[in-house]
């Protein structure tokens, strides 16, 4: 089984069904199998919160889909060594270099974002949820 890294705008993609949500609930559902596992990092838990907030005012609605979110990927735990280690990062966007890092420490074997530009130079191999998915 492959471990991925989901970039934040999968997760935004599928649940505001924004344009690619058809495939973002492809790789979701590919998680939700065991064919992969998901991780996501804690910082995009809390961009989460900011969007959902947003967009949806009810505020129980909020907290049970993080929390459901929560208890279906991995959260990988931010601290000061990988901040410092996204700011030595070729990567020139700061979260975009936060995950990466992050993946690093854990095992990650993809990361996988609709944005692959961003992670041009990132050491883990980026796709987006089309390209992971046709490696079955």
């Amino acid at each position: 089984m492959k471990n991925i890294t989901i970039d934040l705008n999968i997760i935004l993609d599928f649940l505001f069904k924004r344009e690619g949500h058809e495939k973002a609930a492809e790789l979701l559902k590919y998680c939700a199998n065991n064919k992969a596992k998901g991780y996501l990092c804690a910082h995009e838990i809390t961009t989460l919160s900011y969007f959902l907030e947003k967009n949806v005012k009810d505020r129980n609605k909020i907290k049970k889909t993080i929390s459901r979110i929560m208890k279906r990927y991995e959260i990988i735990e931010i601290n000061k060594n990988i901040l410092n280690n996204a700011l030595l990062s070729e990567i020139n966007d700061f979260e975009d270099a936060v995950i990466v890092e992050s993946s690093k420490l854990n095992d990650i074997d993809y990361i996988i974002t609709k944005n692959t530009k961003h992670f041009n130079k990132s050491t883990i191999k980026t796709l987006t949820p089309e390209e992971f998915i046709a490696l079955k």
